[in-house]
C-alpha cells in the first residue's frame, strides 16, 4: 500500500535511511565514568571532536564531558553519535543534490498544474478582451489566491497520514483522513455560500469607484468557478493524503489530465464558441472537478474510503490546528499582501491591471517551482535536528543542498520568465498599452522571482525545526511593512514598477530575516537545546 520510500532519513520512523552522502554510524550506548555528580553537557564534546571546518580533530571514541554541580549522572546511559567528517560532505554534496531531485521533482508538477489552469484562462481570454482579461484580475484573488488559504489543512493531512503510517496504525490512518475529508467539505460549503451572497460585494469594494465595468464579468467567472469549492478541498485533501504515503505519482496524473482538459475546454468553449470570460470560468471549474474525483480514486485504490466524512472531536481539532496554525498565519499574510499589490494595480486603470495579471500568473505558476524544496525540508530536517540520529552538520548540509538548488532553479526560471513578455507578448495580449506595461517592470519582476525559490526551504527548515512563533511574527511583519509600502506606492503615483518593487522588497525580507534566523546561534541549525523547539509547537499562534 505504501510506495517505495527513496534514500532520505524520514522524520517519523526510528530506523531509517540514510543519506547517501553523509553516511552515520550505529550510535554507541555507554555508560562512561564519571568522578562526581553533575549535569553532562555535550558541547566541549563537540568543540573537542570537530572543529570549525567540520574535519575530526581527534580519534577517540570517547567523547570530553563538562561536569557541573547538583545532578547526578550516575548510571546515567548516554547516547555517543560520531560526527561526520565534512570532505564526506564536500565530496558528495551532487549525489545529495541528485536525491533531493528525484524526491521533489515529482512534486514540482503537482504544484505547477493549479497555476498553469489559470495561466491557461488568461493566456486565452487575452487574445479577446483585455477588459475581460483585466477582470481576470480580481476574479482570480477570490478563486484562487482565497484557495491557497486552504493549504493549512494540506499540511497538516500529510503530517497527520504520515505519522499514522510510521506507527502502522492504518485505522487511524483512516480515520484521520475521514475527519479531514469533512473538515475540506465543509470549508467549501461555506465558501461557497460566501460566494454566492457576497462576492459581487467583495469585488465591488476590491475594484473601487473607477472600475466598476470589470465587476459585471469578475463576477460571472467568480460565480461559476465557486461551484466547485466543495470538490476542490475534498480533493486537495485526498491529495495531501496521497503525499503523506510517499506517492507523488498519482496525484501527478490527475492533474495533468485536469490541465489537458482546462486547456481543450477554453480553446473551444472561447475560441470557437466565443462564450469569452464564462466558458474560461467552467472549463477550469469541471477539470478541477474531474482532478478531485480522481484523486479520491487514487485513495481508494490505495485501500482507503475517500467518500467516508467524520465529524472531528475538539481535541482532534485542536491538534490540527497545532500543526497547522503557523502554515495558516504564513499563507494569510502572503495571500493578503499578493491581493493588495493586485487592488493597487486595479485602482490604475484597465491596461495596468491587464498587464499585471499577465505577470502575476507567469510569476504564480514559475514561483510555486520552490514549494517542493520546502516539503523536502519539512520531511526530512526533523530526524537531524531532533530526531534518533540527531545531526546537526548533516542538516546544515541538506539546507545547503537545497539553497544550491534553490539559487539554480530561481535564475533560470527569471531568466526564462522576464524573457516571455519580450519575446512572445502577443500569446497573452495584442493591445501595445498592456505590453508597454509588461515591459516597464521587468527587473523588478526578475528579481521578486529569482529569490523565491531560495525563500521556501529557508521556511520549510524552520517548520521542520519548530520555530514556529518565529515564523508567524516574521511574516506578519513583512506584511505589515509591505502594505506600508504600497501605501505610499499608490500615494505617489509610482504606478505598477512601485507595486513589484514592494513585491521585491517582501520577498527578499522573507529571504534574508529566515536565512539569518537559521545561521544564528539560537537557530534550529545551531541550538544545542532540542527541548525549546518542541515547547514552541504547542504555543505557536
Amino acid at each position: 500500500m505504501q510506495s517505495k520510500a527513496i534514500n532520505f532519513p524520514s522524520p517519523i520512523t526510528k530506523h531509517s535511511p540514510h543519506f547517501p552522502l553523509t553516511h552515520f554510524r550505529k550510535p554507541t550506548h555507554f555508560n562512561p565514568p564519571i568522578s562526581k555528580p553533575g549535569p553532562t553537557t555535550w558541547s566541549s564534546c563537540r568543540i573537542s571532536c570537530v572543529g570549525p571546518n567540520q574535519d575530526i580533530l581527534g580519534q577517540t571514541h570517547e567523547p570530553i564531558l563538562d561536569i557541573g554541580d547538583g545532578v547526578s549522572t550516575e548510571n546515567e546511559e548516554v547516547e555517543y553519535v560520531e560526527p561526520t567528517k565534512g570532505i564526506e560532505v564536500d565530496q558528495n554534496m551532487w549525489e545529495q543534490i541528485v536525491e533531493i531531485v528525484k524526491f521533489s521533482g515529482p512534486a514540482t508538477g503537482i504544484w505547477i498544474c493549479g497555476p498553469l489552469m489559470s495561466l491557461i484562462d488568461t493566456a486565452v481570454i487575452g487574445q479577446g478582451s483585455s477588459l475581460e482579461l483585466a477582470a481576470l484580475g480580481p476574479g482570480t484573488v477570490l478563486c484562487d489566491y482565497v484557495g491557497y488559504v486552504f493549504m493549512f489543512l494540506s499540511i497538516a493531512t500529510s503530517n497527520m497520514v504520515a505519522t499514522s503510517l510510521a506507527q502502522q496504525d492504518e485505522n487511524q490512518v483512516q480515520h484521520q483522513i475521514s475527519m479531514l475529508l469533512f473538515l475540506g467539505l465543509a470549508s467549501g460549503v461555506v465558501m461557497l455560500v460566501l460566494t454566492k451572497f457576497f462576492g459581487e460585494w467583495a469585488l465591488t469594494a476590491f475594484v473601487g469607484e473607477k472600475n466598476m465595468h470589470l465587476v459585471p464579468a469578475a463576477n460571472l467567472y467568480t460565480q461559476i468557478r465557486a461551484l466547485a469549492w466543495p470538490v476542490i478541498l475534498v480533493g486537495s485533501i485526498a491529495q495531501s493524503a496521497s503525499l503523506g504515503m510517499k506517492d507523488s505519482l498519482g496525484p501527478l496524473k490527475a492533474l495533468l489530465i485536469a490541465s489537458a482538459l482546462n486547456g481543450i475546454g477554453d480553446i473551444v468553449l472561447c475560441s470557437f464558441l466565443g462564450y469569452g470570460i464564462a466558458g474560461a470560468a467552467w472549463a477550469t471549474a469541471v477539470s478541477q472537478i474531474v482532478a478531485a474525483y480522481a484523486m479520491v480514486d487514487a485513495l481508494n485504490r490505495k485501500g482507503y474510503n475517500g467518500f467516508s466524512f467524520t465529524i472531528p472531536s475538539i481535541i482532534e481539532l485542536k491538534e490540527i490546528f497545532e500543526i497547522a496554525a503557523p502554515v495558516f498565519i504564513t499563507m494569510v499574510s502572503k495571500v493578503t499582501f499578493y491581493g493588495l499589490i493586485i487592488y493597487f494595480a486595479t485602482s490604475m486603470g484597465t491596461h495596468v491591471v491587464a498587464a499585471h495579471q499577465v505577470l502575476g500568473q507567469i510569476y504564480g505558476m514559475c514561483s510555486v517551482w520552490g514549494e517542493p524544496l520546502s516539503q523536502t525540508a519539512q520531511s526530512f530536517m526533523p530526524e537531524l535536528l531532533y530526531g534518533a540520529n540527531r545531526n546537526l552538520v548533516k542538516a546544515r548540509s541538506l539546507l545547503k543542498s537545497l539553497l544550491i538548488i534553490g539559487v539554480s532553479v530561481g535564475v533560470v526560471l527569471g531568466a526564462v520568465a522576464t524573457s516571455i513578455p519580450w519575446l512572445v507578448p502577443g500569446f497573452f495580449t495584442s493591445d501595445l498599452a498592456v505590453i508597454g506595461q509588461m515591459h516597464s517592470v521587468w527587473i523588478m519582476f526578475f528579481l521578486a522571482l529569482c529569490v523565491t525559490p531560495c525563500i521556501l526551504p529557508c521556511e520549510g527548515t524552520l517548520l521542520a525545526g519548530r520555530d514556529l512563533k518565529f515564523i508567524s511574527t516574521s511574516m506578519t511583519g513583512c506584511f505589515a511593512l509591505g502594505a506600508l509600502v504600497l501605501v505610499l506606492v499608490r500615494s505617489q503615483g509610482l504606478g505598477l514598477v512601485g507595486c513589484w518593487g514592494a513585491l521585491v522588497g517582501f520577498q527578499w525580507a522573507r529571504f534574508l530575516i529566515s536565512l539569518g534566523r537559521l545561521l544564528s546561534p539560537n537557530g534550529v541549525l545551531y541550538s544545542e537545546d532540542v527541548g525549546r523547539f518542541r515547547r514552541a509547537e504547542l504555543k505557536a499562534a
